[in-house]
């Protein structure tokens, strides 16, 4: 099959969930012999030179971007706030340049397939129709308008939380705008699946989860500094900034009474500079920003911290960490869509004082922590691998052509 995907973001380098999910379907659907072109938005925040992606990529993948600013803007923002309905987080991504690209493509060459990488590339529907024949394939990697309803939920001040709630009712009214206008849906959880049809989706739908490439991810218990806590991820997203603060100002402190030599590792990119400078108010925390190897990171450190109170569809990093064995403690928002056990292959908790105590049991019970990490290799085997998830979707597609 000949295969166009359309990203806002581009998918290289991969380091954070959204790239990481994109790029490795790409590359399971192309070891697969299919042919797969991607048109990507490649903005000022997320610029990366597409001449530089590695050959052993751009050897199977074929690379065509739109350079972009995409940043907020405070007087844009208002406009749209007082005139418009969209919302302003699509709104940004509504390009006459990408458009216009995008059909230069569909002129081009004959695709079977047209995915759609995220809402904020529905608008451009109406264009793929009058110009391809193809299937369009709408990949829903999260419940959108569900992220800004939690996050409202964490706001203190007034004005902060009635804007988040418009964002909300913006996006879910744009979503219902488009149910139904795709052809296949392809959510990344049996969730947000479900979540989906209860807003009216009649099309076939397929669930593609994250992918994991077991040859990449080797788990290497005697590089493992035990115990250590450690959090991945992206800094410059909300959910992550509130869930980081809210384990250093409840939990950390409580745990340090308990074990005074232990340290917390926090690694991601993007994190704004009021937020570095609130690590520094709390003792042995490392920030390490942006790290060149996540695997290696990951694999030196024992718990992973993931404290996520808000947010929607698959937390890519906790598939990950399960993959090379990490014990995880997270909350019922961070596992949503993972079906994994809580004591069994995962740790899930929603109070402060239910994380100072797990966290102190795993530290002084080094047998809970190998029996944990031991089941999460092995679901992570059984459920996310890369190669079956992309051949599952390449049949699901040939079905449906």
């Amino acid at each position: 099959m000949k295969i166009l995907q359309l990203t806002n973001k581009i998918p290289y380098p991969p380091k954070d969930g959204g790239a990481i999910a994109t790029l490795n379907l790409s590359k399971g659907l192309a070891d697969l012999g299919h042919e797969v072109t991607i048109l990507t938005m490649n903005t000022h925040k997320h610029y990366f030179d597409i001449n530089k992606i590695p050959k052993s990529i751009t050897d199977q993948i074929s690379f065509h971007d739109v350079i972009l600013n995409t940043e907020i803007k405070i007087k844009d923002g208002v406009y749209n706030l007082l005139f418009s309905k969209m919302p302003y987080n699509a709104e940004r991504f509504i390009s006459e340049r990408y458009r216009i690209k995008l059909i230069e493509l569909l002129k081009s060459k004959k695709f079977d397939i047209v995915q759609l990488e995220g809402l904020y590339l529905t608008p451009y529907i109406k264009d793929i129709r009058k110009h391809s024949n193809s299937l369009i394939s709408f990949r829903a990697h999260n419940i959108e308008h569900e992220i800004w309803e939690r996050i409202a939920l964490q706001k203190k001040s007034i004005l902060k939380r009635r804007y988040c709630k418009l964002i909300s009712k913006r996006i879910k009214r744009l979503k219902k705008r488009i149910i139904n206008e795709y052809d296949v849906l392809i959510p990344i959880t049996q969730r947000d699946a479900d979540k989906f049809n209860e807003l009216g989706n009649k099309k076939p739908l397929h669930v593609v989860p994250f992918g994991i490439d077991s040859v990449k991810f080797i788990p290497k218990p005697e590089t493992t500094t035990f115990p250590s806590l450690f959090h991945i991820g992206t800094l410059d997203w909300i959910p992550n900034q509130e869930g980081v603060l809210w384990f250093l100002k409840n939990v950390w402190p409580e745990i340090l009474k308990l074990h005074p030599n232990l340290t917390f590792n926090i690694a991601g990119r993007n994190a704004p500079k009021w937020m570095e400078t609130q690590f520094k108010n709390y003792e042995n925390v490392n920030y390490l920003g942006e790290i060149d190897d996540a695997i290696k990171f990951i694999n030196e450190n024992a718990i992973m911290i993931v404290p996520l109170f808000s947010g929607s569809g698959m937390r890519v990093k906790i598939i990950e960490g399960m993959a090379l064995g990490k014990a995880i403690i997270t909350t019922p928002i961070g596992i949503e869509g993972i079906p994994a056990t809580n004591n069994v292959n995962v740790i899930i908790q929603n109070n402060t004082i239910d994380f100072i105590e797990k966290i102190d049991n795993l530290i002084k019970n080094k047998q809970l922590f190998d029996d944990i990490s031991k089941n999460a290799i092995k679901f992570v085997k059984e459920n996310f691998d890369n190669r079956k998830i992309s051949k599952d979707l390449a049949y699901f597609y040939y079905k449906q052509l």
